[in-house]
């Protein structure tokens, strides 16, 4: 067997194994290697229709990977940076609010989600009152039914932006940064929320003691 048959036997062997692989960036490389065992072995045995193949296939298995390997480093960096809306607000629509209107009520079918620009808000049913830039809605977009779970009203007049899920969905799926952006803002809003349930739950503990004794002396 000469040098040459060895290489093309590899580049053989390379293309069985990269059929085999399960991750993209791995099947890449030896994408890449085995076309260059093609290129060697075809150019030497002057097997034109694989030289052309394999002209193609590199730069292209190249041009992935090197795609591939920057969309790893920009999530990784993604998963790093700040809670910041500033890139996403081209993308919504801005609208004026009025003391007294209702964002959105529980139970409505959610559609889109708000940050606020100026103004006041609270949510009702927990009476957690929102001033500017922070954003609001986004559980409706992970809730199985996209229910609102809470009643949005406006009690001093200002401006919000808007993002529908239609949008949402395209920008999550589109973009590695955003996906960990709103995977982030989900996680916060959740512990957030186990935060606040917990120090209920200890001030009713707290608080349960003394209820116990205004019982007793009652009954007394």
């Amino acid at each position: 067997m000469t040098w040459v048959e060895a290489i093309g036997w590899l580049g053989a062997a390379l293309a069985i194994t990269g059929s085999a692989m399960k991750t993209i960036i791995p099947l890449r490389c030896i994408g890449i290697a085995a076309n260059i065992c093609s290129l060697i072995f075809s150019s030497f045995t002057h097997n034109y229709p694989s030289l052309v193949v394999n002209l193609i296939l590199l730069p292209l298995n190249s041009v992935r990977l090197y795609q591939m390997l920057g969309l790893i480093k920009r999530v990784k960096k993604a998963s790093k940076s700040d809670l910041s809306m500033d890139w996403l607000k081209p993308f919504m629509t801005r609208r004026k609010t009025k003391a007294g209107e209702v964002l959105f009520a529980k139970g409505d079918v959610a559609t889109c989600m708000f940050y606020t620009l100026s103004g006041r808000y609270r949510l009702k049913e927990i009476g957690i009152e929102l001033v500017q830039g922070q954003v609001v809605g986004e559980m409706g977009f992970l809730s199985p039914d996209n229910t609102r779970t809470q009643t949005l009203e406006c009690i001093e007049g200002g401006e919000v932006l808007s993002i529908s899920y239609d949008e949402v969905r395209q920008l999550y799926f589109q973009n590695p940064q955003f996906g960990f952006y709103f995977l982030r803002l989900s996680s916060e809003r959740l512990f957030h929320n186990m935060q606040r349930m917990e120090e209920e739950i200890a001030r009713l503990r707290a608080a349960l003691p003394q209820v116990e004794t205004v019982q007793k002396a009652a009954s007394a």
